[in-house]
């Protein structure tokens, strides 16, 4: 199984970024952070790729928006997280 590809939009100073990036960080898994706290092209870009989203952190994977970091403590509790990333239960 490959490794999926994993984006997360963050703001400084966000909890919320912090426990989403520390719950990829335990499981080991590679991602690219795009910073959104000055608004700009990432915050843009953030919003084309996820129409809507008006909350961070916004995650990724494999070019599937799959929420934030409820939504990916959840799918992890679910027991689907590690299939969606790529990785051995």
């Amino acid at each position: 199984m490959a490794v999926a590809k994993v984006e997360i939009y963050t703001r400084w100073g966000c909890g919320y970024c912090v426990r989403a990036k520390a719950l990829l960080d335990a499981k080991g898994v590679a991602y690219t952070e795009y910073d959104t706290t000055m608004g700009g092209e990432p915050r843009a870009e953030m919003l084309r790729r996820v129409p809507g989203a008006m909350t961070v952190p916004q995650i990724l994977i494999d070019d599937v928006p799959v929420g934030g970091c409820d939504d990916i403590h959840a799918l992890d509790r679910a027991g689907k997280l590690d299939a969606m990333l790529g990785i051995a239960a």
